[in-house]
């Protein structure tokens, strides 16, 4: 078994320890959400928290990890005797990207149910996990309906499983803890809210930080338990400690100054519903436990807003997380008592390391001495990521140069984005569930049935019944009950909507140069890349200009990184339509080959202008063939404007078998243009085209 990595060893990330250790004291402050780039130490910091969760009494045998003191009264495995428990470390259980529904909430033997009216239950991560730690790395990567589950389940304290009429309910209680890294896409902002905390980590730039980084880690790497063991002591204390503060937590006092501070902070940055408010007086109150005091103080507020609202400020996936500090203390100001009490001094009484602020709150986490300055955390084998990525806040005026041949115009803003129509691939699709186009997915409407293929996951009840009623004499039958045999189940097929690769290929030319036109095109683009966000597709960028094109986003789930790359694009030059087209058309050969069952759509922003080289119109034509040939799902956002229209891009169109619609025609509340299906031209599902008005 692997030693994990100790706690205390983790150098700096004052924030991200904290509120990992918050949570440790009071679960339910809600869990906690780590953002930030690879490289980082959040999963170090996470798998080494279990080693400082005290241990729980649990019933003897029970799956569930009742509480001796107060089973569950409900539980699978009970009812249980009245016997004393036996002691065990707190789980902290893994929840993999690709895990089934089935594995995180647990399956029932639906053929036992219907045969012998039996709830024969297989418990899943949900209940391995209870009265302990749930961790999810690359928590927005999981399928949204795996999230909804976990977070409902976090949020009632119990899972529920359904299936044709069966139920089966347990208790799960647990810390939920969730990583990710922003560049790989965003969680919808319901699913954020639901956190309790959130946490920005990012590497150092300090060299002397690095260094005790890579000194820690070799250490660690080279003896394991000589490493863990030097940790011993700092560790046990930290474990007394949460021991220690979960005991007084009942007894802090929340004052009615405390909690108007709360509902000022709340009001006044314009967070959504009461959640929020909720949280922060769960994480406050943590947060005085903490630190040895019975009563909430300013600082604890201040410390609770700054890890409990900046990812509630988000309003969409552009917007930068965060909290503005300076209004942050003129509202605790304006709404604090004028006598509020400076907070005692000392290990026992208030906050050590530094004390309270923004850093510190009610109590930074002790860390031992080796060394004092703040550092990042070292990272496991696997963990230790690479350079960093470069900063998507990249100023225009400090915008590298796109290709070459004419002169460059400096990068202007996009304009304002609005509601787009539906644009989505024709046929039935196979890809990852998402918002956009048909597939046959594991949620959605019933429309057959099918023998299944391993586990049964969704039954069809009539198709099941019906195989089965044939034989009910041949298999002796006797009673009221159905005989069923494992042939006879039949697996439902359900339609939903996937989620597709949406990739953009922009014409950054000399044509589209023009300051409010090229506004008016990124502003479009925006919005496009905000219907894909909430459609969960992965994007990419393509852009040309100059002599040729270029690869400005591979495809990813991170919307905002593609704004970022859109905002920073540059105009000038010639208009070399083929090496955009052809640029493309590697893009999606390789993506093909990485997710063959995600669709594409290509979305070309131009005004079908072709321009460099030798013929340069033909060339286009041929290239634009390519992607006809394939079958791939097109559509042509024409940019052209004025009283004269040469109707370049609707040749384009043709020419790819897809369709063209306007910058006006692509909103949501345009009269003309209402796009609903975009489609090849050669006679298939697949392959034809459509443009309804």
């Amino acid at each position: 078994m692997t030693t994990p990595y100790p706690f205390t060893a983790v150098v700096g990330q004052d924030d991200l320890r904290l509120a990992l250790i918050l949570n440790a004291v009071s679960p339910a402050v809600g869990g906690v959400l780590v953002r930030g780039e690879k490289g980082t130490a959040k999963s170090t910091a996470v798998r080494a928290l279990s080693a400082l969760m005290p241990d729980v009494d649990v019933v003897a045998g029970c799956r569930f990890s009742c509480d001796p003191g107060a089973p569950d009264p409900q539980c699978p495995d009970g009812p249980h005797p009245d016997t004393p428990g036996t002691a065990r470390a707190a789980r902290m259980v893994e929840l993999p990207v690709g895990a089934s529904e089935d594995r995180l909430v647990g399956a029932l033997d639906i053929e036992r149910a219907l045969a012998e009216g039996v709830k024969a239950f297989e418990p899943g991560l949900l209940a391995d996990a209870h009265r302990g730690i749930l961790y999810v790395d690359e928590v927005n990567l999981l399928h949204d309906h795996l999230v909804d589950l976990l977070l409902d389940a976090a949020a009632m304290g119990a899972s529920y499983v359904e299936r044709e009429g069966v139920s089966v309910r347990h208790a799960a209680r647990f810390l939920l803890v969730g990583t990710m890294n922003p560049e790989e896409g965003e969680l919808r902002p319901q699913l954020l809210d639901r956190f309790g905390l959130t946490v920005e980590v990012a590497a150092s730039r300090e060299p002397e930080q690095r260094v005790e980084v890579v000194r820690r880690r070799l250490a660690y790497d080279d003896d394991p338990e000589t490493f863990v063991a030097r940790w011993a002591e700092a560790e046990a204390e930290v474990r007394e400690r949460i021991v220690a503060a979960r005991e007084l937590l009942p007894r802090v006092t929340l004052g009615d100054g405390a909690l108007t501070q709360i509902a000022a902070t709340c009001a006044a940055f314009e967070v959504d519903g009461m959640r929020a408010d909720i949280v922060m007086a769960r994480t406050a109150t943590a947060l005085a436990a903490w630190a040895g005091r019975a009563e909430v103080l300013a600082e604890d507020v201040r410390q609770a807003a700054l890890l409990a609202l900046p990812h509630r400020r988000r309003r969409n996936p552009f917007d930068a997380p965060g909290l503005d500090e300076d209004k942050l203390d003129e509202t605790l100001d304006e709404f604090g008592p004028d006598d509020d009490p400076e907070p005692p001094d000392g290990p026992d009484g208030g906050p050590d390391d530094g004390g309270s602020g923004p850093d510190g709150g009610g109590g930074v986490p002790p860390q031992a001495s080796e060394p004092s300055q703040p550092s990042e955390a070292s990272e496991p084998a696997g963990e230790s990521g690479g350079e960093s990525p470069e900063s998507p806040a990249e100023s225009p005026a400090e915008a590298p140069a796109a290709g070459a041949g004419g002169r460059q115009q400096q990068a202007v803003s996009a304009g304002d984005p609005f509601r787009t129509k539906m644009l989505s691939v024709p046929g039935l699709g196979d890809g990852a569930a998402g918002r956009r186009s048909r597939a046959r997915t594991q949620h959605g409407r019933t429309t057959g049935s099918t023998r299944p293929r391993g586990a049964l996951t969704k039954l069809h009840l009539a198709a099941t019944v019906q195989a089965a009623a044939p034989h009910q004499r041949a298999r002796g039958r006797s009673g009221p009950g159905l005989v069923v045999r494992r042939d006879d189940l039949r697996q439902a097929t359900r339609e939903g909507r996937e989620g597709n690769l949406v990739l953009f290929v922009v014409d950054a030319s000399g044509s589209m140069a023009a300051r409010q036109r090229m506004g008016a095109v990124k502003g479009a683009v925006l919005s496009l890349l905000l219907d894909a966000y909430q459609r969960r597709d992965k994007v990419g960028l393509v852009t040309f200009r100059g002599t040729g094109a270029e690869v400005a986003l591979p495809p990813t789930s991170s919307v905002d990184a593609a704004a970022a790359r859109l905002e920073t694009l540059p105009t000038g030059g010639r208009t070399p339509l083929a090496a955009g087209l052809l640029t493309a058309h590697e893009v999606l050969r390789v993506e093909r080959l990485r997710d063959p069952a995600r669709r594409p759509l290509l979305v070309v922003v131009t005004d079908g202008r072709a321009t460099g080289g030798p013929e340069p119109v033909q060339l286009a034509g041929r290239a634009a063939g390519l992607h006809a040939v394939e079958g791939t799902a097109s559509v042509v956002v024409d940019c052209e404007s004025g009283l004269v229209r040469l109707g370049l891009a609707q040749e384009l169109a043709g020419r790819l078998g897809g369709t063209a619609v306007t910058l006006d025609e692509l909103r949501a509340d345009a009269i003309a243009g209402l796009v609903k299906d975009v489609q090849s031209t050669h006679g298939t599902p697949n392959h034809t085209s459509r443009r309804a008005a």
